[in-house]
C-alpha cells in the first residue's frame, strides 16, 4: 500500500486503466473461444426415452395362461394372457336370448293381430248387432203392451236397459274390430324398438366382456415383467405385464438457448452411446416451446443452471445396443436449420 501511496494520482489512473484493458482483453478472448464453435458441430446430451405400457384386463376373473417370460419379444397383436371366459360367454348366452325375446316382441307389434282374431273380432260384432236387433224388439214390444194392461212399467224399463246394453256392446264390438285391423299403435311400437336396442346394447357389452378375457399386445416390445401367474384371480386395470415398447426410439436432449436457433425439427443428428461406437442417424421431431431449468439428468460435463429446452429425437435405425435409459451424445450439423436461417 505504501508503494501505491508514493505515486501520483495520473500513475493511479494509468494502472486501472491498464487493469481494465487487460480484464477486457481477456473476456475478448473468451468470448472468442466460446463464440468461435458456433459454425462446427452442435455437440447435446441426453438419453434414449423409457417407454413402457402396463398391460391389465378390463374385466376381472381367473388367469388360465400367461403366455410370455420376461425377455420375450412379442410382436404387435400377440395373445399374452388368457381369462377364463366361461361367466362371459354364459353372459354373452343370456344377451342373446334377451335380443331375441325383444326381436320377436317387435315382431309381433309390427304385424299386428292375426287374420284369426280379425275374424273372431267381426263375428263379436255380429253376435253383438244381433242380441241388440233382438233387445230392440222386445223394448217395443213391451212398450206396446203397457197400454193394454199386458206389460208392466217395470218389464219395459227393464227392456229398455237390455236394448240399451246391447247397443253399448254394438259400440264396443265395433271398437274393437277397427283397433284390430289398425294394429298396434305407433307408441307401442317405439317401445318394442327402444326395448330391443337396449337388448342389443346389452348383448354389444357382454362381446365386449368376452373379448375382453384376451390381453393382447398393443406393439412390438420386450417383456421386462411377468406380474402374475395362471391361477391367479385379477382385478380389472390389475397390472398383468409390464412391456417395453421396443419402436420408435426416442432420445431425450435438451439444447441452451444461445443454440436454439441452429436447430428446428427435422434437423439430421448423429446418435452415438458410450457402449458402441455405431453412428446412428436420426432427426430432431419435436422442440419444447417452454424453457425449463437444466434438469440433473442431462449428462453434461458441467452441469449447470441456464434455461434450456427440451428435444425428442427420433432415431432412424436403432438396435439393440441402444437400450432404454441409456445416456448418449448427439451431434447436430453444423449448418443451421433453414428455419433458423430465414428467421435471422
Amino acid at each position: 500500500m505504501k508503494r501505491f501511496g508514493n505515486l501520483s494520482s495520473a500513475a493511479k489512473r494509468t494502472l486501472v486503466l491498464g487493469a481494465i484493458a487487460v480484464v477486457a482483453a481477456a473476456a475478448g478472448w473468451f468470448w472468442m473461444q466460446r463464440s468461435g464453435n458456433d459454425d462446427g458441430p452442435l455437440r447435446l446430451y441426453g438419453n434414449v426415452d423409457i417407454r413402457e405400457v402396463q398391460l391389465a384386463f378390463r374385466q376381472p376373473g381367473r388367469v388360465v395362461r400367461m403366455a410370455f417370460d420376461e425377455g420375450d419379444t412379442v410382436t404387435a397383436g400377440a395373445r399374452m394372457a388368457t381369462l377364463d371366459a366361461q361367466p362371459f360367454e354364459e353372459a354373452l348366452a343370456a344377451a342373446d336370448a334377451s335380443v331375441q325375446l325383444a326381436q320377436a316382441e317387435l315382431n309381433k307389434l309390427r304385424r299386428g293381430l292375426r287374420p284369426q282374431e280379425i275374424i273372431q273380432a267381426q263375428q263379436a260384432l255380429a253376435q253383438a248387432k244381433a242380441i241388440a236387433t233382438e233387445a230392440e224388439r222386445n223394448f217395443r214390444r213391451q212398450s206396446e203392451l203397457v197400454a193394454s194392461g199386458a206389460s208392466s212399467r217395470r218389464t219395459v224399463d227393464a227392456a229398455r236397459a237390455a236394448r240399451d246394453q246391447a247397443v253399448a256392446g254394438v259400440k264396443a264390438a265395433q271398437a274393437a274390430l277397427s283397433q284390430a285391423r289398425e294394429g298396434y299403435r305407433r307408441e307401442d311400437i317405439a317401445a318394442g324398438e327402444a326395448r330391443l336396442a337396449a337388448a342389443q346394447a346389452a348383448r354389444a357389452q357382454a362381446a365386449t366382456a368376452l373379448a375382453d378375457t384376451e390381453l393382447l399386445a398393443p406393439s412390438t416390445g420386450t417383456v421386462i415383467a411377468r406380474v402374475r401367474e395362471p391361477g391367479s384371480m385379477v382385478a380389472s386395470q390389475s397390472t398383468v405385464y409390464s412391456l417395453s415398447l421396443d419402436a420408435p426410439v426416442y432420445v431425450r436432449a435438451y439444447v441452451a438457448e444461445p443454440d436454439l436457433g441452429r436447430i428446428a425439427p427435422g434437423t439430421r443428428v448423429l446418435v452415438k452411446s458410450d457402449s458402441s461406437d455405431r453412428l446412428y442417424q436420426g432427426q430432431i421431431g419435436f422442440v419444447s416451446p417452454r424453457a425449463e431449468f437444466t434438469p440433473k439428468t442431462v449428462e453434461t460435463t458441467d452441469l449447470r443452471t441456464d434455461l434450456v429446452y427440451r428435444l425428442r429425437i427420433v432415431v432412424d435405425d436403432p438396435d439393440t445396443s441402444l437400450r432404454q435409459g441409456m445416456p448418449v451424445t448427439i451431434e447436430v450439423d453444423a449448418e443451421p436449420a433453414a428455419g433458423a436461417r430465414a428467421r435471422s
